[in-house]
């Protein structure tokens, strides 16, 4: 859509693209664009690249965009090394970082390793999310108090003072709320999202489980014995 001038000299000169005003292009969003896509379909492009998921039950306009252009998307994000992922049983997207031993892929994702006090979170939200919908609730909900008081006592003392446990306990459950795992209905009252069992898997859900059975083991076999005695009573 760019009107190619005729040269103004013999035929050594060289012709040259001339530029379009954006108003004789009403397919460009800006001056300069090149891209193809409509509007609303790039804002769905870009949301994937901000998000770490996008859910249905929360963006069902961009959802139903991103399905109707699902191809579009992938090959995009595949220019880019980078996978899409559509759950449709759980209505949720996500993008995986391309890796392979064969090419020479450069990394655009970064691992967001979670802390410790947010693997601890989530350890306790998927084993109830997994206890409530195994006996048939439709929706797993927690209060803070109760992720706390469990969470809680898996920290040590060297793991700093009680208010500082739960300041990270609390930022850890913050975090989860933006990215949407989990989702405030009233203060301090929260959903389980089915998201939980896309970041901890059945099987990655096991071995922190007895990951953390070793760890209550270990610190109970160094314990002084009046303590044991105490948390017996």
């Amino acid at each position: 859509m760019t009107d190619v001038d005729a040269p103004s000299g013999g035929d050594d000169s060289p012709a040259f693209i001339a530029p379009v005003a954006m108003e004789n292009d009403p397919d460009a969003l800006f001056a300069g664009d090149r891209g193809t896509l409509d509007a609303a379909v790039r804002r769905v492009l870009v949301r994937i690249l901000q998000r770490r998921f996008l859910v249905a039950e929360n963006s069902p306009a961009e959802w139903k965009l991103l399905l109707e252009h699902q191809q579009m998307i992938e090959s995009r994000l595949n220019d880019l090394f980078v996978r899409l992922v559509v759950d449709h049983a759980r209505g949720v997207a996500y993008k995986e970082q391309v890796r392979s031993d064969e090419l020479d892929v450069p990394i655009l994702l970064k691992d967001e390793a979670y802390s410790r006090a947010e693997t601890l979170v989530l350890v306790y939200l998927r084993t109830v999310f997994q206890r409530e919908t195994t006996a048939g609730t439709a929706s797993a909900r927690v209060d803070v108090e109760e992720v706390e008081q469990t969470v809680l006592t898996y920290f040590s003392e060297s793991d700093g003072t009680r208010a500082s446990q739960q300041r990270a306990v609390r930022t850890a459950i913050a975090r989860l709320d933006r990215e949407g795992i989990i989702e405030e209905e009233s203060e301090g009252r929260y959903r389980i999202g089915p998201l939980i069992e896309i970041v901890l898997s059945a099987e990655v859900l096991r071995d922190l489980q007895r990951w953390l059975e070793e760890q209550v083991t270990d610190a109970a076999a160094s314990a002084p014995a009046d303590a044991l005695e105490e948390e017996l009573v």
